[in-house]
């Protein structure tokens, strides 16, 4: 069996490789191996299951609450919410274990299961291992030892979450958001509510779009993966920046006043600047993965703020911050972690902390993401090929080593295998965009031949 686990969860098709019957095995799977390690002892367990607006996630959420009860474990049921929320809340509530039903930015038909730990934390991959090795003991004829009577999980719907988690986000701003108007893209996703709640409440002018979600609209044409409406919409009501969330709303980009994009490594070395002002960037540090844009290291260098290096994927952005205690973290694609106050990305909070720190400046987006200038860089997904063999063939790596000889120290080039899609990611960065152009459609085409 291939690992179901990915970077962020199990991901795929709903009802073809993402069925009821893995989502109930595996929610059942989870809460035997959480006994099995402790976190139930002494009480009865609890659980926080979420979901957003994707119509599969109606019959994956009740095979998930059932698969859970079924294993002795009572559910409160939060509906439709951010996956911060979700994880904010199985803390806040004290909870055993959360579950968010969500394939992020992925096309609607894709939906994922995501588990938290206690806290509100990421799963360690041991722990996501040992589910898939529990589950598939038991997929393949081991019987479940199942409670029975009293023993049986009970199924609550939890309605305050949405409060709750929106009071959270007002209680941990810096300041208010009064004067500043702001358009909000929620990807027809799980923030449609939350997010223009949080900011109106904040103080700011809201004009929303993208935020009527009908089960198959989310992230269509909308979101951080496509910022032409909002660029827009920014400038056709004049507002003073634009915020969009992908279908989970776990992270966050933006776009300032002019149309223009503000990507999470200039986010980033915003929140960093206002962070360390205010006495709160721990260790001087801000933690990137290895495609954070070469300018981003620069300009952080630059301001004397050290920049740590990680894998990507949040999840290991998480890790690092939470090993050595930094406050601040991050990736390009909006993924974007204030430690203090969540314990995964949150786009809501991002987009609120990134427009507190406007209102409080009186400096417009635009000049404060202009602490750093974006090299250009080049990125060009190439499907099915075998995206395991990305770090062992030695025509690739004779490629590689080809095209950084050409680019010397002005750029560089990173290739990896996509987390979440049958993909292999080329990415290229060079001082020229031509040239990163260039090199990158070459290495795609040498990954094409040498992994197809």
């Amino acid at each position: 069996m291939g690992r179901l686990f990915g970077t962020d969860g199990v991901r795929g098709v709903a009802n073809a490789d993402l069925t009821a019957e893995l989502a109930l095995g595996l929610s059942v799977a989870a809460a035997h191996v959480l006994a099995e390690a402790g976190t139930f002892e002494g009480h009865r367990p609890t659980a926080v299951v979420g979901r957003d607006p994707r119509a599969s996630g109606e019959f994956l959420e009740a095979a998930v609450v059932a698969g859970l009860a079924s294993a002795g474990v009572d559910v409160l049921r939060v509906g439709v919410l951010p996956t911060p929320a979700v994880a904010y809340l199985t803390g806040a509530l004290g909870a055993d274990i959360g579950v968010m039903l969500s394939a992020s930015h992925n096309a609607m038909p894709d939906n994922g299961v995501k588990f938290f730990a206690r806290g509100g934390h990421k799963l360690a991959d041991e722990l996501e291992d040992r589910i898939e090795t529990v589950y598939e003991q038991h997929r393949t004829g081991e019987p479940w030892n199942r409670p029975t009577g009293a023993g049986v999980g009970r199924v609550t719907d939890y309605t305050e979450g949405f409060d709750r988690y929106v009071a959270h986000l007002i209680g941990v701003l810096p300041n208010r958001l009064d004067g500043l108007k702001v358009v909000l893209d929620e990807a027809h996703g799980a923030a449609a509510r939350v997010s223009p709640e949080a900011f109106t409440r904040a103080g700011a002018e809201v004009v929303t779009i993208g935020a009527a979600p009908d089960g198959l609209n989310i992230n269509d044409g909308c979101g951080s993966t496509h910022l032409d409406l909002l660029r827009a919409a920014v400038v056709e009501h004049g507002a003073d920046l634009g915020i969009a969330h992908d279908g989970d709303a776990d992270r966050c980009l933006a776009v300032d006043a002019a149309g223009e994009e503000v990507d999470g490594d200039q986010i980033l070395a915003v929140l960093a600047l206002a962070m360390r002002e205010a006495g709160q960037l721990r260790g001087n540090t801000v933690v990137g993965t290895v495609m954070s844009n070469l300018g981003f290291k620069i300009a952080m260098e630059r301001e004397g703020i050290q920049l740590v290096q990680t894998a990507v994927g949040d999840r290991y952005v998480l890790e690092s911050m939470k090993a050595e205690g930094f406050a601040l973290g991050g990736e390009q694609s909006g993924h974007v972690i204030v430690l203090d106050h969540a314990t995964t990305g949150d786009g809501t909070l991002t987009g609120l902390m990134l427009a507190a720190r406007v209102a409080a400046t009186g400096r417009s987006l635009a000049e404060l993401a202009g602490v750093m200038q974006r090299l250009p860089q080049v990125l060009v997904n190439v499907p099915d090929v075998d995206k395991s063999r990305v770090n062992t063939s030695s025509e690739l790596a004779t490629a590689v080593v080809e095209a950084e000889r050409e680019l010397g120290s002005t750029g560089r080039v990173l290739l990896r295998q996509s987390g979440t899609e049958p993909l292999v990611r080329v990415m290229v960065e060079a001082a020229d965009i031509e040239q990163a152009r260039a090199i990158a459609g070459r290495l795609a085409d040498v990954v094409k031949s040498a992994l197809g």
